[in-house]
């Protein structure tokens, strides 16, 4: 896809995610649809309501029996697959948490899309997902 000048490449991604209760404190399983967008624009819609940012967050730690395989591995060389596969789980899961947040302040879509890590204390790291939460309307000629 080519871009002009001044016309920024948006990134929209239609997002389907089942919200689990276990990990959002809800009464039912559901499924749900949010746009998510890494820039300020929504192609073919127009943003009528800036409502809030969304956030969601999780924290995870490290365990045992990872780190004695990290640690092997780590001699070896190569990716550490247990540890990758244990901040992609961390990223989902933020995210569903940022479209519930969005999804209780009734947005249409969530722009500005953006994440964050921390080390909160030895051996565990927070994943923060965050946007802007705004209403949408198709772009009327």
């Amino acid at each position: 896809m080519k871009s002009e000048v001044g016309s920024p490449k948006s990134e929209v991604f239609l997002y389907r995610v089942k919200l689990r209760t276990s990990d959002l404190g809800l009464p039912t399983q559901k499924t749900t649809t949010m746009l998510l967008s890494t820039t300020d624009i929504v192609p073919g819609k127009e943003i009528v309501e800036v409502i809030d940012i969304a956030r969601g967050s999780t924290v995870r730690a490290r365990n045992i029996g990872r780190d004695i395989f990290a640690g092997l591995k780590n001699l070896v060389g190569g990716e550490i697959s247990e540890y990758t596969r244990l901040m992609a789980d961390a990223r989902e899961q933020a995210i569903a948490r940022m479209i519930a947040d969005a999804e209780s302040l009734d947005a249409d879509a969530i722009i500005n899309v953006r994440f964050m890590t921390a080390m909160v204390m030895q051996g565990a790291s927070e994943i923060l997902a965050y946007g802007t939460a705004v209403k949408l309307e198709d772009k009327t000629v």
